[in-house]
């Protein structure tokens, strides 16, 4: 299985490459494609120090690794989502898994959600309609992604239309660290989904605590 992630590049989307990558064929995109090329030579390293079997990671552009991938995930900030997949194609038939908040910080964190009602809603919109849109990984801190010494041990909510894609995105979630996913129904779900994370902001700061998520017991 090869999945793609469109904005390999970012806090995110780096984390989830090196945790991803001894799992998986990782095609890491970005903008530029020289410095998609140089995360992925930072965790091919990383995967040989720590001993891992070898890891199948590659660095190019979004749009080579929407085409050449499997599976997307959208590891972009919500600002950006419009103007990115604009400018890119070939996702008919494909999973495409959105990781994507709408918030802003003001005197707090809050959600502000397009007027489809979620950050996925409004991917589906923007895509073919043959794209199985998923979301998912909504509430893991970017800090927890690249903190590989770490257990993930987080409950990981996945929304979906397609039973198929919501299924093959919950087995992808059950392969990393202690994560552990859970059906969260339809995809007109993931504004409730997309609302924890700036929830879990706001706690972490008025508590004085850091990258909070969830379980459920």
């Amino acid at each position: 299985m090869k999945i793609g992630i469109v904005g390999g590049t970012g806090d995110i989307g780096e984390g989830m490459a090196m945790r991803l990558s001894p799992l998986f064929d990782i095609i890491i995109g970005s903008r530029e494609k020289e410095k998609a090329e140089a995360v992925c030579k930072c965790t091919l390293e990383l995967c040989d120090v720590r001993g891992e079997k070898p890891c199948t990671v590659v660095g190019t552009s979004n749009q080579d690794a929407v085409t050449c991938a499997d599976i997307i995930i959208l590891a972009i900030p919500f600002k950006h989502l419009v103007s990115t997949l604009e400018t890119l194609d070939c996702f008919e038939d494909k999973i495409v898994i959105s990781p994507v908040n709408p918030m802003e910080k003001r005197n707090f964190f809050e959600f502000v959600p397009p007027s489809e009602g979620s950050a996925a809603l409004l991917v589906q919109k923007l895509l073919p309609k043959s794209t199985r849109v998923c979301s998912a990984f909504n509430t893991i801190a970017a800090n927890k992604w690249r903190a590989l010494d770490e257990e993930l041990a987080y409950s990981v909510p996945v929304c979906g239309d397609d039973a198929d894609a919501k299924r093959q995105v919950m087995d992808i979630v059950n392969k990393v660290s202690k994560l552990q996913a859970f059906d969260g129904g339809p995809l007109a779900v993931s504004c409730m989904v997309e609302s924890l994370t700036p929830l879990l902001l706001n706690i972490a700061r008025y508590n004085k605590m850091r990258d909070v998520g969830i379980q459920f017991r």
